[in-house]
């Protein structure tokens, strides 16, 4: 799905980068990646699931830090009130919507669907799942899961780390 949403962006797909298995589009581990495709040639974009959180937290980290930009990937068919709240790495998916004054920090990836309704925070590295409904004035932490169909009821803060299962409602 990142690869087509990538496309969809603009940008050009060069391969995947996998320290551990082989394949013909994979450019090999990060380390041969790092000299075939330079920060100076090439963006990133970060394909790593919610199970494994802080390993996606510390390769943002060292990518960034190698002088890799990651940009925010927002779907043509995705309303987002401004983009400049949007952060660096950030997925935002077909028919997901960010409302008015809202913001979406590094990293965060939200799913067809999903929605951050106004004045609300969406913590670095975090997962709102489809059809997730993220309500007015709420501030979602860092690294956290919400679900498929949960909502997050007005004026609540969900902490760092939190999984929120699907369906439930964080009230």
């Amino acid at each position: 799905m990142l690869r087509d949403l990538l496309v969809i962006c603009g940008h050009e797909f060069v391969g995947y980068i996998d320290d551990l298995n082989n394949g013909a589009e994979i450019v090999g581990p990060y380390a041969t990646a790092l000299k075939l495709h330079p920060p100076s040639t090439c963006g990133m974009a970060i394909a790593i699931g919610y199970e494994h959180l802080a390993q996606r937290w510390e390769i943002f980290h060292r990518v960034s830090a190698d002088g890799y930009v990651l940009p925010p990937l927002i779907h043509t068919r995705a309303y987002v009130r401004d983009h400049s709240a949007i952060g660096r790495g950030a997925v935002v998916m077909a028919g997901a919507m960010i409302d008015y004054c809202a913001t979406v920090a590094d990293l965060v990836v939200l799913w067809p669907g999903s929605v951050v309704s106004h004045n609300s925070v969406i913590g670095r590295n975090t997962f709102v799942s489809p059809n997730a409904t993220i309500c007015g004035f709420v501030t979602v932490g860092y690294n956290c899961f919400i679900g498929a169909g949960a909502i997050v009821a007005d004026h609540r803060a969900v902490p760092d780390n939190s999984f929120i299962k699907a369906g439930r409602v964080y009230a």
